[in-house]
């Protein structure tokens, strides 16, 4: 496999640190900024950084950051939208917008984007986190579609409990009663999620473009 730049989001815990480590075991060099560096809740922050790397030559985008903060509809605030809309949706579009054109000259390209199960099924209190995962889907699928004769391939990545910090913080009992849910009977590691990212992304992946991979152990089948 020819060394290529891959340039991904969110690298600094959970799924994004497990996948930046993976690749760092592999043929590629790696651009992760910090939140210091790219603000993805920021435009500014977001224009000021493209401008400033409008040279790089991205082969690989992994749009991993995200947030999730559940609220009942009720109690949804305006800023609880926009963080959703803006970091899940707006800056990864932007961020394909910035690095596909360099992609569609070079006639190559992989852009994964990582979703959720709940861009595929939905639960309460996840208004804004389901919505925004599947509009991303709706981007992955529209975006195949349009660049694919440029021999770039999109995806995206849905994983379901995944044994991160966020879901560490949760109480062990509540874990539990999820756990029993998932035909494996426990949550993945970050690895796993990983694993399936650095197959999408590697020249062995000629063919597998415009879908959402659930990887939930079966979560979504019940």
């Amino acid at each position: 496999m020819s060394k290529k730049t891959v340039f991904i989001t969110g690298a600094g815990r959970g799924i994004g640190e497990a996948i930046y480590k993976k690749l760092k075991t592999e043929k590629y060099k790696i651009i992760a900024p910090s939140r210091d560096e790219l603000d993805l809740n920021d435009n500014v922050s977001i224009y000021r950084y493209i401008e400033t790397h409008k040279n790089l030559k991205i082969d690989i985008l992994i749009n991993n950051a995200g947030v999730n903060f559940p609220s009942w509809i009720d109690e949804l605030t305006d800023d609880n939208i926009d963080k959703h809309m803006q970091i899940n949706l707006i800056s990864p579009i932007k961020l394909i917008r910035a690095f596909v054109p360099y992609m569609k000259k070079n006639q190559w390209g992989k852009i994964i984007n990582i979703s959720s199960i709940f861009g595929v099924v939905a639960r309460g209190k996840q208004t804004m986190y389901s919505a925004t995962k599947h509009a991303i889907n709706g981007v992955t699928k529209a975006l195949a579609l349009e660049l694919g004769p440029s021999n770039i391939l999109v995806n995206s990545v849905c994983p379901g409990f995944t044994n991160t910090d966020l879901v560490k913080r949760n109480p062990p009992e509540k874990n539990a009663l999820i756990a029993k849910d998932i035909p494996m009977g426990r949550f993945a590691q970050p690895e796993e999620i990983a694993e399936l990212v650095s197959f999408l992304i590697s020249d062995k992946n000629t063919y597998i473009n415009g879908q959402c991979l659930v990887i939930d152990g079966g979560f979504t089948c019940r």
